[in-house]
């Protein structure tokens, strides 16, 4: 199994005055945005990525530059539709103060499956083609570089919590128990016959255990031995961990 980095831009203005940017064009990182992106690009400095894929809004190709002056020349890089932001229709521009008033607003908060934005994208067509696009992208990757890859995927917050919840096991109308902030850092392996969240919305901590980590076959009963250290099969008697 390859790990992706889900990565969240960093904040804009628009963040701050409570607009719903959507997909508009001229809205770049503010100057919080661009130190939020400036501790992720440390952060993730040990990781050695085998690829940076972004979003094509603005916001997120500045994250990722971001990202790609923290490792070596040479780190391909792609853009991709798939994992843009969601398409608010009419809804984009407008204040989320006002849009709260909506009936719509209702919908998302508790049964987003059922959201459909006037003029733009149903919530579950955004996560059919982000979850398409990001498993996709990680079987290249894995095939190109072995279960041993990792990589990030700059995206927004709906579209990453969507793809969380598609790894989690959970329906989409569970979603928004889900929180992905401005730089936010989220974990995930793909395998055949399960996924592993290893991490979610984290923006601090280091990640330097992501250049040497290798996914274990299957679950370890009573949770491992944690990063670093050499999974061992459980003999007879221990599963569930040591016997007191």
């Amino acid at each position: 199994m390859a790990t992706v980095l889900l990565v969240r831009h960093g904040a804009t203005a628009a963040n701050a005055a409570g607009v719903l940017a959507g997909r508009a064009a001229g809205v770049p990182l503010s100057a919080t945005g661009r130190e939020q992106v400036a501790r992720l690009a440390e952060r993730l400095a040990p990781v050695p990525l085998r690829a940076v894929v972004s979003s094509p809004l603005g916001r997120c190709r500045q994250t990722a530059h971001a990202i790609l002056r923290s490792q070596p020349a040479g780190v391909p890089t792609f853009l991709d539709a798939g994992i843009t932001e969601c398409d608010y229709g009419e809804w984009q521009g407008r204040a989320l103060r006002d849009l709260a008033k909506e009936e719509l607003w209702r919908i998302v908060q508790t049964q987003p499956s059922a959201a459909v934005f006037p003029g733009g994208e149903a919530m579950a067509g955004m996560q059919a083609r982000a979850v398409a696009a990001v498993r996709a992208r990680d079987r290249a990757v894995e095939a190109e570089h072995g279960a041993g890859a990792v990589w990030a995927a700059v995206s927004h917050g709906d579209v990453i919590k969507s793809v969380l919840a598609d790894a989690l096991g959970m329906h989409l109308d569970l979603f928004q128990r889900i929180s992905v902030g401005p730089a936010s850092v989220s974990i995930v392996r793909y395998g055949a016959g399960r996924c592993e969240v290893l991490a979610t919305n984290t923006d601090s901590g280091d990640l330097s255990w992501l250049s040497d980590s290798r996914p274990a076959a299957e679950a370890e009963l009573g949770g491992g031995a944690g990063h670093g250290a050499q999974a061992s099969p459980a003999g007879p008697g221990d599963a569930g961990g040591e016997r007191s």
